[in-house]
């Protein structure tokens, strides 16, 4: 089982003012990352015939708000990178497949929503939130546990959206 869970946000800018530097800082970790791990353990997996690779994506490829172009980029390329895995390695047994969960209750989420709006801590924003609350590290290990379980015996190359059913209303356009 690989489970590719790294993750950093970008700076909040816009495209034309982001740096190059900052463009491959963050797609490199959501892109290589996933890319190279991917590549080490495959031949293990078929080895075994058998294996299962998860790759926390985001919400963010639903709406590509403005200001965050590296980081849904960056997850763009990690879930296309899935998609191509769940054909190329089906036949070895293989499961490929996403978990995109939105703002989670972790130091990165905390770090983002402090940088952009000054909030402290995140239960401030339970209100506004399906089901009441954040989204809580948990949630996405039951999404990522079912997926690698023997419970899933055919669900490849897909997305979970773990998110209360917040995209189902994304807005079409991000709002500052």
């Amino acid at each position: 089982i690989l489970v590719n869970n790294a993750g950093i946000a970008s700076r909040g800018q816009s495209v034309a003012d982001t740096e190059p530097a900052e463009m491959e800082r963050v797609v490199g970790v959501h892109a290589f990352g996933p890319y190279y791990l991917s590549k080490l353990v495959i031949p293990m997996m078929r080895e075994l015939d058998r294996g299962d690779i998860v790759m926390i994506s985001s919400v963010a490829t639903d709406s590509y708000a403005a200001y965050g172009s590296p980081y849904a980029m960056g997850k763009a390329a990690q879930e296309a990178l899935v998609y191509t895995l769940a054909k190329e390695e089906h036949m070895n047994n293989i499961r490929t497949n996403i978990v995109a969960p939105p703002l989670v209750e972790t130091d990165m989420g905390r770090r983002l929503v402090k940088a952009r709006s000054g909030i402290e801590d995140l239960r401030e924003l339970d209100a506004g939130m399906p089901f009441g609350h954040v989204c809580q590290p948990d949630d996405i290990a039951n999404a990522v546990r079912y997926l690698v379980s023997d419970l899933n015996t055919y669900v490849n190359g897909q997305r979970i959206a773990v998110d209360g059913g917040g995209s189902a209303s994304a807005p079409a356009f991000a709002t500052r």
